[in-house]
């Protein structure tokens, strides 16, 4: 089957680097009219205000893929509460807002893709407290709003990436501790944008028709 997203309308939260540009291009490349939320684009996903002006323009919404994410590697007792909410906020919070809002504007086939962790899968080498616990907390969102929406034949689900190369791991992992995880990893290495954009293709493609709240590990078999 050949993957056609012409007439397709995107959504790609934290689409202006790493993963999230490199779905955009894709996306693109497949047909889809794109639309990124970033504040490299000129909204902050922080304010609810430049997110509903930015919504304002938009009719309909067939995928909404939401990727962005901050991570700051700290232990808990060098993390305080700005900085707690700070990552909560742009992890977990801005996602639940642009997609409540995002859901008034789709209709049935319709596509949602969140973006969790293997930190919120299951732990962080580096990733402080507050990254892994907004992680996990994508996950149950997913799962949620799966069972909710799956009556009218909107499809949600879920990604874990592990370690992938982007600008994010460059700040949070040393080449050193890069070369020793992907020493560990079964497939030897570690993740580029490629290996993670095409579990979101297929899963906003016909070929996922039956894929409702699922929750996909592309980690390399870090099980």
């Amino acid at each position: 089957m050949k993957i056609d997203f012409t007439n397709k309308n995107t959504i790609v939260v934290g689409g202006s680097a790493g993963i999230g540009l490199k779905i955009k291009e894709e996306f693109e490349n497949l047909g889809s009219k794109v639309l990124s939320i970033s504040r490299k684009e000129g909204v902050d996903i922080n304010n609810t205000d430049q997110v509903d002006e930015f919504l304002l323009k938009v009719d309909k919404v067939d995928f909404l893929i939401n990727v962005a994410s901050i991570n700051y590697t700290k232990k808990i007792q060098e993390i305080d509460l700005n900085e707690w909410q700070e990552v909560i906020n742009t992890n977990l919070n801005s996602i639940f807002y642009i997609t409540k809002h995002c859901i008034e504007k789709m209709e049935s086939g319709s596509r949602i893709v969140n973006f969790s962790s293997i930190a919120g899968r299951n732990r962080s080498l580096v990733s402080g407290v507050h990254y892994t616990t907004s992680k996990a907390g994508i996950i149950g969102f997913t799962r949620q709003l799966a069972y909710e929406l799956g009556p009218k034949n909107i499809n949600v689900n879920c990604v874990c990436p592990s370690q992938t190369l982007t600008n994010m791991l460059q700040n949070s992992m040393t080449s050193d501790q890069q070369e020793k995880l992907s020493s560990e990893i079964p497939l030897r290495r570690l993740a580029t944008v490629e290996d993670q954009v095409g579990p979101v293709i297929f899963l906003c493609s016909e070929l996922s028709n039956y894929i409702n709240g699922a929750v996909i590990d592309v980690n390399g078999g870090q099980i």
